[in-house]
């Protein structure tokens, strides 16, 4: 029995990640439009119809754009936590109660062959929450969209083997970049987005002896660039003891081309 995911799409354009077992596939956040959607799944031979059901991380459109489209077109249970339905309400359209379904922040619901763990985040949402998936002795985490990573949250996230990190931005980019002020101050703050060093830094105590893969997320377009990302994150592990590429390897994600279907 295998673990398998994709990061479909990631970053300010639209987020969307897919994750299976031998018996069950959820996809998280439908941040593209319903046609999109379709077209990233078709790309890696994979079916909406055949899912067992869309989470919700939070209500902004960047994770939702495409929710009530396909959540009427496949008739697909949606997963959210209470205050995510509310504020999500008047943006997806009408979802009929019944594909409604409610996922408590800091819980465990089973899927079948899958756990799935549910924990709360920083960001400017109503109560933005990731996951991290179990399946038998495998572990993956998916982590974006946080201001900052608590000690809770790592602890939550410690010791998975592959995840799906946050490294947004590049701080001096964003200082003088385009942004009018007060946008940069909201993705600078505690309720915005962790730039490459800070995410480098939550890396490096969370990754454990089975961590394999890192894939960095949500990079915004204006204010960061795959390989500074990476640059970055990888001199900050190095001073920490932690060379890239020996035990672990850092790969790229994509707003618009999925990552490849991979097993752990």
């Amino acid at each position: 029995m295998t673990l398998r995911f994709s990061v479909l799409a990631s970053g300010s354009t639209g987020n969307a990640f897919y994750v299976e077992t031998e018996d069950q596939a959820f996809l998280v956040d439908a941040g593209l439009s319903g046609k999109q959607m379709e077209g990233l799944f078709a790309s890696i031979d994979r079916e909406l119809k055949n899912l067992t059901g869309i989470l919700v991380t939070h209500e902004h459109s960047d994770h939702i754009k495409g929710l009530g489209v396909l959540a009427r077109k496949y008739k697909l249970p949606i997963y959210a936590n209470e205050k995510t339905w509310k504020a999500m309400d008047k943006l997806t359209g009408n979802i009929d109660t019944e594909q409604k379904f409610t996922f408590d922040m800091e819980t465990v619901q089973s899927f079948g062959d899958l756990d799935i763990e549910s924990f709360g985040v920083s960001h400017d949402a109503a109560e933005p929450m990731f996951y991290v998936f179990h399946h038998e002795d495998k572990k993956l985490a998916l982590i974006t969209d946080t201001g900052y990573v608590s000690d809770r949250m790592k602890g939550v996230i410690k010791n998975a083997d592959a995840y799906v990190f946050e490294s947004n931005h590049d701080v001096q980019m964003l200082r003088v970049g385009r942004y009018p002020w007060n946008i940069k101050r909201r993705i600078l703050g505690d309720f915005g987005h962790v730039s490459n060093e800070d995410a480098a830094i939550a890396m490096s105590d969370v990754i454990g002896d089975r961590t394999k893969r890192i894939y960095l997320a949500h990079l915004s377009q204006d204010n960061n660039m795959k390989d500074l990302a990476k640059m970055s994150v990888t001199q900050t592990l190095e001073m920490k003891d932690m060379p890239v590429g020996e035990q672990f390897e850092l790969l790229h994600t994509d707003p618009k081309v999925p990552t490849l279907l991979t097993e752990l």
